[in-house]
């Protein structure tokens, strides 16, 4: 083999480029989510790719008991960017909800998908962290103003209020 057609082979071989290792870390990191999520036994939540798309995965959280939410389910997106987990995902709550910390475009609130998050934070956290506010909301950084007036004076027209969005769902859906 020539010099030149030396040159040439090693030209072809070359080392995976930053992008492609990245999407393959990501790819690890979420089949290792996965699994652990569906060997979890944390009742309550669950979280699902999108046919074939891993970096879009369909979650669904129970409401907790002894909250406005108690007996209530409600689907998720989460919308994972390549440079995951060292971003936060993009999570929307797909299923309308009345809640101080979201918005009626399902867009929330919560300081661990924004400013605070971290690479230790998982899908598995994520929706622990979701569920949780859902029964102690962050009133002093409300999406949702009324609602969050509502939570503290007016327990009874809060729950009123929630079942009644969450029912609108419901009926778009039949």
């Amino acid at each position: 083999m020539s010099n030149a057609d030396m040159a040439t082979s090693e030209a072809k071989i070359s080392p995976p480029s930053r992008s492609t290792t990245s999407n393959a870390n990501v790819t690890k990191r979420l089949q290792t989510e996965l699994m652990n999520l569906m060997m979890s036994s944390t009742p309550g939540i669950s979280a699902f790719p999108n046919d074939e798309n891993l970096m879009k995965w369909t979650a669904t959280i129970d409401g907790p008991e002894d909250t406005p939410y108690a007996g209530l389910s409600f689907k998720l997106s989460f919308e994972f960017p390549t440079t995951y987990p060292l971003t936060p995902p993009t999570v929307l709550f797909k299923t309308p909800i009345y809640h101080p910390n979201i918005d009626f475009s399902g867009r929330i609130c919560l300081d661990i998908l924004k400013d605070k998050w971290s690479a230790i934070y998982n899908v598995q956290s994520v929706l622990l962290s979701l569920q949780s506010l859902l029964g102690e909301p962050n009133n002093a950084s409300p999406l949702n103003g009324q609602a969050a007036e509502l939570w503290d004076s007016d327990p009874a027209e809060y729950q009123r209020l929630v079942l009644a969005r969450h029912r609108d769902d419901e009926e778009t859906e039949l």
